[in-house]
């Protein structure tokens, strides 16, 4: 790569097919679909991003971009099952089933506040100027991702040095770091997750600013931060992020209440539920098992619950009110950093609330709950606590055996899922037809 003088241009290095390990046959079928067809009505097309990084690191990408310089209405009359969305930034996404190629133009470089680019207090609010290959690279994010797959002649296009960094396991800023995470602080959460994921080095520059800026994600949207969470601790390196996030000083700005708890010792021992939490999450990623936001949030915010639960029953509260309160409070404070939609919080609630009812064992209750709809979620909840020291193990235990005793079981001896009864619908009364 060569940086002419008057820093104007650069010169990219571009590494022939010959010399790189990245092959078509590792492309989605629908991603070539559209980069061909891009370069069949003559716009430039490359495979851009995360998708490039992990196929040439031999990973398996979860989806594939796609950069152009068509802009979004002109990729839309390209394909009929094309989507325009987005208002911060504007993309264009192209549907094959439940496959989405997101195609995003070239973005070009532009004043503060120049045509269709917003910016406040150095954070981009706002950027649909578009420009050049060369500007879009040096517009992204870290160096690894600023990697392009030409459709053209199969080459890959490398403007940021990115190619060495990926060789040494290396992530950096293009740019200064203040300022681009100033620009949009989640590059910041971004880091963490990179060098989580890909088990890579943060450049020291890059990490000392990860230190001191961590309030700028106060500025974030919190429904915006609620999808960072989720690709954080359900990519299967859920502790190892965790970890990281809290030695940046960066987990208290996304979950205060939980970061207040885990500073607490109970016994002279640190609280672990938490990380165990996370570590069963990481096995059920690993072994394909499916892992719902519900679950996840549960572990994630049950310290501040439980602690907040046993000041209301010190003051006289019964637990299951106690319980249900402590879950109202925390959760309302949490909805104000990180969003939680409704479909993932109550179900939450109700893995919090179930832990109750595992301690009533008499008569016919342990029965009523077995078919409840959230019982294994609960269960397996109990499970944890259990582990970490903070529920009884002998009434996990129990409720290990009483399960596989009475759980209704499918072929092949697996606990059948577990269905809510419908009420019968009613039917209203015919009318009479008048005589």
């Amino acid at each position: 790569m060569e940086i002419l003088e008057n820093e104007t241009h650069i010169t990219p290095t571009t590494i022939p097919r010959p010399e790189h390990t990245l092959s078509r046959a590792d492309i989605s079928e629908n991603a070539l679909k559209v980069l061909y067809r891009l370069k069949q009505h003559g716009y430039q097309a490359y495979l851009v991003g995360g998708s490039v990084r992990d196929l040439l690191l031999g990973r398996e990408p979860k989806d594939f971009d796609v950069a152009t310089d068509a802009r979004p209405e002109e990729v839309r009359e390209v394909f009929r099952n094309c989507r325009l969305i987005g208002r911060r930034f504007r993309l264009a996404h192209v549907h094959f089933g439940r496959e989405i190629i997101e195609v995003a133009t070239f973005r070009g470089r532009a004043a503060e506040e120049a045509g269709d680019r917003l910016m406040e207090n150095g954070m981009i609010l706002r950027d649909n100027v578009y420009g050049t290959l060369e500007e879009d690279a040096l517009r992204r994010d870290f160096t690894v991702n600023a990697l392009y797959y030409n459709i053209a002649d199969f080459s890959v296009v490398d403007y940021a040095g990115g190619m060495a960094d990926l060789r040494r396991g290396h992530l950096r800023l293009l740019g200064e770091p203040e300022q681009r995470y100033r620009e949009d602080p989640v590059r910041m959460l971004r880091a963490v997750r990179f060098a989580a994921k890909l088990g890579f080095t943060i450049d020291p520059a890059c990490e000392q600013a990860l230190f001191q800026m961590g309030d700028l994600l106060q500025a974030v949207p919190a429904a915006r931060l609620f999808e960072e969470v989720l690709k954080l601790f359900m990519a299967g390196t859920a502790v190892n992020a965790f970890e990281k996030l809290r030695h940046y000083g960066l987990f208290a700005h996304l979950f205060p209440a939980t970061e207040a708890a885990l500073a607490r010792e109970e016994g002279a021992f640190p609280i672990t539920f938490v990380t165990r939490g996370l570590h069963n999450t990481d096995v059920r990623i690993e072994e394909g098992k499916p892992v719902t936001p519900a679950f996840l949030f549960a572990v994630l915010l049950w310290e501040p619950v439980r602690l907040r639960a046993r000041e209301l029953e010190a003051e006289g509260i019964a637990p299951f009110p106690a319980m249900q309160q402590a879950g109202a409070e925390i959760v309302i404070a949490q909805q104000g950093v990180v969003a939680l939609p409704k479909r993932f919080s109550l179900p939450m609630r109700e893995i919090w609330n179930l832990q109750h009812r595992f301690t009533q064992r008499a008569g016919k209750r342990p029965h009523r709950l077995l078919g409840h709809p959230r019982f294994r979620a609960a269960y397996d909840f109990l499970l944890l606590r259990a582990e970490a020291g903070e529920a009884d193990r002998e009434l996990a235990e129990w409720w290990t055996a009483f399960e596989a005793e009475h759980a209704p079981k499918q072929e092949g001896g697996q606990p059948a899922p577990v269905s809510r009864r419908r009420r019968p619908r009613r039917r209203r009364p015919r009318r009479k037809k008048p005589s």
